[in-house]
């Protein structure tokens, strides 16, 4: 069965695609800039900012399906700039400290809206 999430304590997506979909205990979260729901627009600041935005998007949608940090397995980090990967990566720990998922980071040419990240998730339902 798929279900679509969808909640407003995340950017609604700007394009033709869902915030996430569930299938069989799997959630797929699509890509997440660093977007202020309340404002629509791309926070200002450095990666460190940016990231920690993308971060607290991809938890309110994990939380609106009833997943948590643990529940992930996979994460994609697209940079437009590898100089800001070790930033990125502080923060990012803040988050994964503990049975952290696997993960790829690449370096992009640019991103939507001029964002600097872009984190795509992939969440298990544990037993």
């Amino acid at each position: 069965m798929k279900r679509i999430i969808k909640t407003s304590k995340a950017p609604a997506a700007i394009g033709p695609y869902s915030q996430a979909v569930e299938a069989n205990g799997i959630l797929f979260i699509s890509g997440q800039i660093p977007v202020d729901p309340a404002t629509g627009r791309i926070v200002e600041g450095d990666i460190t900012i940016q990231t920690k935005q993308v971060l607290k998007n991809i938890d309110a949608i994990l939380n609106e399906a009833g997943y948590s940090f643990i529940e992930v397995v996979k994460s994609t980090c697209l940079l437009t700039d590898m100089a800001n990967f070790k930033a990125m990566n502080e923060v990012y720990a803040q988050y994964y400290f503990d049975n952290q998922p696997a993960r790829a980071a690449f370096a992009v040419k640019e991103l939507p809206l001029g964002a600097l990240i872009e984190i795509e998730t992939i969440a298990v339902k544990l037993a």
